[in-house]
């Protein structure tokens, strides 16, 4: 991949990095307590569970992205960025402008998704 690609991509990276980031789901704390006048009712109490494991699950989901936009940057500062990691193919433009923290070709991230399925 030519450098002008290379640092169109970094800039792609930087800015979903600065968009979690300045999302503040990672910082928000609101869902993660229970309020006293909650533990009387069930219903209220349920409720407040179901909001403590969705915020659970969508901080995963952006720390999980962080991980893979700096696994990326650090792939882009290597030179081996744009290849998937399980072929070494070229990943597709497409694929990497919608999702420039791509680490493998469609094929096996598809492929992965399905064994990574199975396992559950």
């Amino acid at each position: 991949m030519d450098k002008k690609r290379l640092e169109h991509y970094k800039g792609l990276l930087l800015q979903h990095k600065e968009k979690i980031m300045k999302n503040g789901i990672l910082n928000q704390k609101e869902d993660l307590h229970v309020a006293p006048e909650d533990l009387a009712d069930e219903g209220d109490l349920a409720s407040s569970v179901i909001n403590q494991q969705v915020t659970f699950q969508l901080r995963a989901k952006e720390v999980e992205t962080l991980r893979a936009i700096e696994f990326a940057l650090q792939r882009v500062e290597e030179g081996d960025y744009g290849h998937c990691e399980d072929c070494g193919e070229e990943i597709n433009e497409k694929r990497l402008n919608f999702q420039p923290w791509a680490d493998m070709c469609i094929t096996h991230a598809e492929e992965h998704e399905k064994n990574k399925s199975r396992a559950v």
